[in-house]
């Protein structure tokens, strides 16, 4: 029983290695379309100075200015490994046409694995993009975290479809496979860790919540 526990593990972080990989890469290649298209932003000023237009292209550079700094704040939580897995998720919730809005400080030193935060944070944003798609109006992700003395508070909202029932203890889901033991790993963590987890539905709405200790 134990082997074959560990085994699902194994197949489990293979497949959560496997899908931020994919994710990572999404990144890059979004990366690569904004250096393309600065190109092309530096023509357009161009033609618009050489033709005296300077007021359409200061309205052009504030444009942009607003653009990049919304890019700019998706990578600065304080956390290297954090960055990198909202960013992640983002970019997949912003392909769906979710807005995501995230307020996040986190020191750049935990004692939980940049792997087990993956979990946790990855996990739920996952669910949260996959109620998402269920919801019939408006539909948002809204990330807080921060640090509680040495604990590191997690809070999401997301819009959902109806109210969703609890099965042994987790809300009911459309996802097969590795989903039901990858929370219930996250929740493992967090027990390892001496913190807790908190899930409500509502109808249009879902919260999750957490508390984990992360600093000595």
């Amino acid at each position: 029983m134990r082997k074959k526990t560990y085994l699902k593990l194994v197949e489990y972080q293979t497949e959560q290695s496997r899908r931020h990989l994919d994710e990572v890469r999404s990144i890059h290649a979004e990366m690569r379309g904004y250096k393309h298209d600065f190109h092309h932003h530096l023509q357009t000023l161009k033609g618009q100075l050489e033709a005296g237009e300077t007021g359409r292209a200061l309205a052009y550079i504030e444009q942009l200015d607003r653009e990049l700094m919304n890019v700019d704040t998706l990578l600065k939580t304080g956390n290297i490994s954090l960055d990198a897995i909202l960013s992640a998720k983002i970019a997949q919730a912003k392909a769906e046409n979710i807005a995501v809005s995230v307020k996040a400080c986190v020191p750049d030193n935990l004692t939980i694995t940049d792997l087990e935060l993956s979990i946790l944070v990855g996990n739920l944003l996952d669910n949260a993009i996959e109620a998402c798609r269920t919801a019939a109006g408006e539909r948002f992700i809204r990330i807080y975290m921060s640090m509680k003395g040495k604990m590191l508070y997690f809070s999401m909202l997301n819009s959902a479809g109806e109210k969703r029932k609890k099965t042994g203890g987790l809300f009911s889901s459309n996802k097969n496979g590795l989903h039901g033991f990858g929370l219930r790993r996250a929740e493992g963590i967090l027990e390892e860790h001496g913190g807790w987890c908190k899930y409500n539905s509502e109808n249009g709405a879902f919260t999750s919540e957490f508390l984990v200790l992360a600093v000595e």
